[in-house]
C-alpha cells in the first residue's frame, strides 16, 4: 500500500511509486534499503503537513535531510537521500512530478581510508571454524557457510542466494559460483579447507540429490534436519554471533567480517590489492582497500611504545 503523500497524488502517482519498487528495483535488499528510507521520508513529510507529491520542495528534502543527520550516521544519510532521489526520478520520467525536488539536495561529505567491519586475526578465525562441531547437519552448514565467505571473500547475499549446483567440479578442483549485485556472476576455484567443508556439508547433508534446492538451508522446527526454506541474513547473523561466542570471541561480529577477514589475511600473505579486487568481484581497488586491516597492527605496535 503506499504512503498517504504518494495516495494523495493519485491513482497514477500510486501504480508508478509500486512499480518502482517491483519493476524497477530488483536487488531484494536494495528494495529493502530503499523501502525503508522512502517510508520514512513520507511519514516524516506527512508529519510536516505536506499531503501531495505536488506540494514537496527541495527545502522539505532538505530540512528532512539535516533532521536525519542528526539521528544516523552520514553514509546512511546518504543511502536513504539517494533511495529518495532515485523514487523522484523515476515518478518524473512516468510524469508523475514535473521536476525533482531532491536532484538540488546534497547529502554530507564523507571521506573514509577504512572500513568500520570488524575483522578478525586468523587466530581467531581458525579458534572459531575449529569450534564447530561438524557432526551434525546444522554445525556442517555453519562451517561452510562461514569458510566460504573467508576463502572465496563472498558477500553474505550471494552465499545464502547459492543453489546446490554453484558448487561444481572443473579441472578436478572444486570451484563455487556466486551471484554477485546487479546480476553478475562470479566464478572461485575453492581453497582446499573449503573444499573439505562445503563437500562433507553437500554429501553429510544429502543435498547432492537435490541440485537445484538452495545451499544454505534452514533447520526443520524441532528437529536437526535440514529444511528447503533459505537461511536469510538476519539468521546468519544470529548464528555467527552464537558460533563467536562459544568461541570465547568478544569481538562483535557481523555477517561481513568475513569477507574483509578473508581479504585481510590473503593481502598480509603477499597478496596484491589488485588480485585481491579481482577475487572479491570489486570494480575498484579504493573498495577493496576499505577491508584491508594490515595498518591496525602497525597503530597498535605504536601503542604500545608508550611506556610509563
Amino acid at each position: 500500500m503506499a504512503p498517504a503523500l504518494i495516495a494523495g497524488s493519485g491513482d497514477r502517482a500510486a501504480y508508478r511509486f509500486l512499480e518502482f519498487f517491483t519493476a524497477h528495483i530488483r536487488n531484494p535488499n536494495t528494495r529493502r534499503a530503499y523501502t525503508g528510507a522512502v517510508g520514512g521520508f513520507c511519514r516524516w513529510a506527512e508529519g510536516k503537513g505536506v499531503r501531495s507529491l505536488e506540494t514537496v520542495s527541495s527545502v522539505h528534502v532538505a530540512a528532512w535531510v539535516e533532521q536525519l543527520g542528526r539521528d544516523v550516521s552520514p553514509p546512511t544519510v546518504k543511502q536513504q537521500l539517494a533511495a529518495v532521489r532515485a523514487l523522484f526520478d523515476w515518478l518524473v520520467t512516468g510524469g508523475v512530478m514535473p521536476f525533482n525536488p531532491a536532484s538540488a539536495v546534497r547529502g554530507p561529505r564523507h571521506s573514509t581510508k577504512k572500513g568500520k567491519t570488524p575483522v578478525l586475526v586468523p587466530e581467531e578465525a581458525r579458534a572459531l571454524l575449529d569450534s564447530i562441531d561438524a557432526t551434525t547437519p546444522a554445525g556442517l552448514r555453519d562451517r561452510a557457510l562461514i569458510g566460504l565467505m573467508v576463502y572465496s571473500f563472498a558477500r553474505i547475499g550471494a552465499a545464502l542466494s547459492m543453489k546446490v549446483e554453484d558448487v561444481y567440479v572443473q579441472n578436478r578442483r572444486l570451484w563455487v559460483r556466486l551471484h554477485e549485485k546487479g546480476g553478475k556472476v562470479h566464478e572461485m576455484p575453492c581453497h582446499h579447507n573449503l573444499e573439505t567443508w562445503l563437500s562433507a556439508y553437500i554429501d553429510g547433508a544429502g543435498l547432492a540429490a537435490d541440485p537445484k534446492g538452495i545451499l544454505f538451508r534452514t533447520l526443520q522446527r524441532g528437529t536437526y534436519r535440514l529444511s528447503r526454506s533459505s537461511l536469510n541474513q538476519s539468521n546468519a547473523h544470529v548464528m555467527i554471533r552464537r558460533r563467536a561466542a562459544a568461541a570465547g570471541i568478544e569481538t562483535l561480529i557481523g555477517n561481513h567480517t568475513f569477507r574483509a577477514t578473508g581479504i585481510t589475511a590473503y593481502l598480509k600473505n603477499g597478496g596484491t590489492l589488485e588480485k585481491a579486487a579481482a577475487m572479491a568481484n570489486h570494480a575498484s581497488t579504493r573498495t577493496t582497500q576499505l577491508y584491508d586491516r594490515r595498518s591496525d597492527e602497525v597503530t597498535l605496535d605504536e601503542v604500545e611504545r608508550v611506556v610509563l
